[in-house]
């Protein structure tokens, strides 16, 4: 049998307010998780960038550059 979202609101509720902040804590650490995965990816990614760059590698543009281009389109 399934629990529906306000059956389980109700019996969170009947929890001492321990139990509420650890049921709180464990929720919100679930809906971290993906952004923990994301924020690492982004970290590798940054990190191989910048070692191409270190390695000139990449080409790349002066602010002035990237400014002047823009106005001009």
């Amino acid at each position: 049998m399934q629990t529906s979202l306000k059956e389980l609101e109700t019996q969170a509720l009947g929890l001492s307010a321990d139990e509420r902040a650890k049921l709180a804590e464990t929720m919100l650490a679930s809906l971290s998780a993906p952004i923990n995965e994301i924020e690492d990816a982004w970290a590798q990614e940054i990190e191989q960038r910048v070692k191409a760059f270190d390695r000139d590698e990449i080409q790349w543009f002066t602010a002035e550059e990237v400014f002047a281009d823009a106005k001009r389109i």
